[in-house]
């Protein structure tokens, strides 16, 4: 293989889990600054995620389509690291949404749930050291 047609390798990486780790002809994902396409020629460079849309074509041309939270990307040489704190794998963009709502929404309610029971730990923690 040329270095034109050598392959990419993607590995997103969650917390707990190696979420994906394959070889891909391209990649499109959401940065701060807008949307770019990573191919195998393209510089090295880091960038931070946003929560939205990362999709990317393994090499028999599937598009394949992931829901990400905020994160980093990192591109050296033919590796490309994805590292953030969920992702959700979606056959079809139509059906990206319906995941986005039942995963990540419902992680976002428990946590609210968890920092408010937080908050109010804290606050019985400080009435009752101003009391000592």
């Amino acid at each position: 293989m040329t270095p034109a047609t050598m392959p990419l390798r993607l590995k997103l990486l969650l917390p707990t889990e190696v979420l994906i780790e394959q070889a891909i002809q391209k990649l499109i994902a959401e940065s701060p600054h807008g949307s770019f396409c990573l191919r195998p020629r393209h510089q090295d460079w880091v960038t931070a995620l946003v929560p939205g849309l990362l999709s990317f074509v393994d090499l028999q041309g599937q598009e394949h389509f992931v829901a990400v939270d905020e994160g980093h990307l990192v591109k050296c040489g033919d590796q490309v690291l994805v590292s953030c704190g969920r992702a959700s794998i979606s056959p079809s963009l139509g059906q990206v949404r319906q995941t986005v709502e039942q995963e990540f929404l419902q992680r976002d309610a428990r946590e609210e749930r968890a920092h408010a029971v937080l908050m109010r730990l804290e606050a019985l923690f400080v009435q009752r050291f101003a009391k000592i």
